[in-house]
């Protein structure tokens, strides 16, 4: 009446989908409901250029260029190796850059990555063991010159000083007798 190996086997309530696409040597991975889109560039691929893009990245490979993903997360994999100018939202290294990066919002530094160029974030972090060399700006807010707000021009700070009313003393002299 009762097959026991059915009734042995835990019932998975929602199993997790996970779309793989074939992409330019990498694989795009949908996770559950509300994960974000992620790329992966796989170790052996090669890019010379400009990549951009509107996902999550992880390289694992060679990029020569520049890299894109102003409202994204870009990690640079232990296998990676860049040499480009990268824009992101968050930049996460794990293995080697040389160029420089901006970042909206966050760069971090792991054990394993190394930096060459300057960071320009208002978060940055930098792991003990990680290889940094170059210049950082944290400043948060600043626009380059020639890119402010109208009306919003540099103007020297306002000084509230009180006029001198009261008379200078009398010169002393040396008189003889």
């Amino acid at each position: 009446m009762w097959k026991r190996e059915e009734a042995a086997k835990p019932v998975d309530p929602a199993p997790a989908t996970t779309d793989t696409v074939a992409g330019v040597g990498g694989t795009r991975t949908a996770g559950r409901g509300g994960d974000r889109d992620f790329m992966n560039i796989g170790k052996s691929v090669v890019i010379k250029g400009e990549l951009s893009g509107s996902e999550d990245l992880t390289i694992e490979g060679q990029v020569e260029g520049e890299i894109q993903l102003k409202q994204h997360v870009l990690t640079v994999g232990p296998h990676g190796r860049i040499r480009a100018q990268i824009f992101a939202k968050v930049v996460v290294v794990l293995g080697e850059v040389v160029g420089n990066i901006k970042a909206s919002d966050k760069v971090a530094i792991r054990d394993t990555g190394a930096v060459e160029g300057d960071i320009v974030a208002p978060k940055v972090a930098i792991a003990e063991g990680a290889r940094f060399r170059g210049k950082i700006d944290m400043q948060r807010g600043v626009r380059p010159k020639g890119q402010e707000k109208p009306g919003s021009e540099a103007k020297p700070p306002e000084t509230h000083l009180q006029p001198q009313t009261a008379k200078a003393p009398a010169p002393v002299t040396a008189g003889r007798d």
